[in-house]
């Protein structure tokens, strides 16, 4: 049990690590969510604020009366505004307008001043929320700027307490560490802290579509920025809080992936995690499945989802941003086949009827396809039935598998409609998805259901 904080500032870190388990499916990697947004003002940044003003005290560059300066996105603001209010600084804080609502009015509750700008316009314009910071700094006497994009020390915080605080809880035992870039000193000061313990872990960056830094890193030629929804995450200019030299790879999200994945983690994890936050678990979700069983990932969590009710949580606000897709009636096999993981496991005709039970036992399933010579699907294999084949004594262990798989049923082509699955599943306990002979996998009762509670 923790002991009593002298102030909110000593309840900074420590935020627990929580695994996944509805999100990733049971032959995927095991995925560990750094729920950053338990810390006191709700998110990573707090850890960031509070390094800088201290060492800026320290070095005497921030004093009794400085006025504190700073460009945010919401989140640094807050972790800023709460040192400040324990500290006795003025705060000013320049904002674009994309931000939600909550965002402006939680920095003004803790009594900052909020200047709002606009968002489409160029890092480098006098508009731009950098530059308007700028000014009001050059124009404030006794004015403190953290300069949060371009200041080594966003990275020295994370090193010296995110990256220890995960080396920690998991013993050094995970295989990847994935993270959004915002600023980029959260996973550069993770990432530096984590390599210096083991090189091989493997640190992965998200960036959302609109932003430069993909195709910075992956060509060294930043990309025409544009706008996009999510917020907290890439940037159209380059930082020097990023760096690339601990990075191993970058990968990009859109803005329907990051909020439909922040409604699922609430909806099926209990995590009330915020639009990036369903980036960084989209990108982790995808890395599971591609690793498989046997690994370990860890994904960090920047804010909570308390600041996006007016948002993405919102059913409407999503409908007219069309992040909503069509209605279910319209979709097709192929759309739900998109959302669930293509890993079929499949019997051979002259495999043993021991050999496929081992098989399904290990992968937890109760049915499988039986695949000819080419690989086409030719039956199907159920639990029951060999589980009463086997009691009748019709069966043995070092009998053929294709002489007790029943006819195939419920093949369906991935252009079907959705009405025809249902028909299918009514009939049977699995429907087989079948292309050109090819086998795509087979979908459950429980797939369709899952994927028609997406819709609202």
């Amino acid at each position: 049990m923790r002991g009593i904080y002298q102030n909110v500032l000593h309840a900074i870190g420590d935020t627990p690590l929580v695994q996944l388990n509805k999100i990733v499916g049971r032959h995927d990697a095991r995925v560990l969510a750094k729920l950053e947004f338990m810390n006191p003002g709700g998110s990573v940044k707090d850890r960031m604020a509070l390094h800088i003003i201290e060492e800026a005290e320290r070095s005497g560059a921030l004093k009794p009366g400085s006025v504190i300066v700073e460009n945010t996105s919401g989140n640094t603001g807050v972790g800023v505004a709460i040192a400040a209010a324990v500290k006795g600084y003025r705060c000013i804080f320049t904002m674009p307008d994309k931000m939600s609502q909550e965002k402006v009015r939680r920095l003004r509750a803790f009594g900052a001043e909020v200047v709002v700008t606009p968002t489409a316009v160029p890092a480098e314009h006098p508009d731009s929320y950098y530059e308007t910071a700028k000014r009001i700094f050059r124009e404030t006497p006794n004015a403190f700027m953290l300069n949060q994009y371009h200041n080594k020390l966003n990275i020295e915080a994370h090193a010296l307490s995110t990256g220890p605080e995960i080396w920690e809880q998991t013993g050094g035992s995970f295989d990847v560490f994935v993270a959004g870039l915002g600023t980029g000193g959260t996973m550069s000061g993770v990432a530096r802290y984590l390599k210096s313990q083991d090189p091989d872990v493997r640190t992965v960056g998200v960036d959302p579509m609109g932003s430069i830094y993909y195709s910075q890193f992956h060509t060294g030629v930043p990309s025409e920025p544009h706008t996009y929804k999510v917020e907290g995450i890439g940037e159209d200019m380059v930082c020097g809080a990023l760096e690339f030299d601990h990075i191993d790879d970058i990968m990009q999200v859109n803005d329907r992936e990051c909020f439909h994945m922040a409604r699922r983690l609430c909806r099926e994890e209990g995590i009330f995690g915020g639009g990036s936050s369903g980036g960084a678990v989209h990108v982790a979700a995808n890395l599971a499945r591609e690793l498989g069983r046997n690994h370990t990932i860890v994904v960090l969590l920047p804010d909570s989802g308390a600041l996006y009710l007016s948002k993405f949580f919102d059913d409407q606000w999503m409908k007219e941003g069309g992040f909503f897709d069509a209605e279910p009636a319209a979709q097709s096999v192929a759309d739900l086949m998109r959302r669930k993981s293509h890993v079929v496991f499949t019997a051979t005709e002259d495999e043993t009827v021991g050999d496929a039970m081992v098989r399904m036992k290990r992968e937890g399933i109760s049915q499988m396809p039986v695949v000819g010579g080419d690989g086409e699907p030719v039956a199907m294999v159920h639990e029951i039935d060999l589980l009463n084949a086997m009691l009748d004594g019709k069966a043995k262990k070092d009998d053929r598998i294709g002489d007790l798989a029943t006819e195939l049923q419920g093949v369906i082509a991935p252009s079907a409609g959705l009405d025809q699955l249902q028909a299918i599943l009514t009939q049977d306990n699995v429907a087989v998805v079948v292309d050109h002979g090819k086998l795509h996998g087979i979908i459950t009762k429980i797939d369709l259901i899952e994927y028609l509670s997406t819709f609202g």
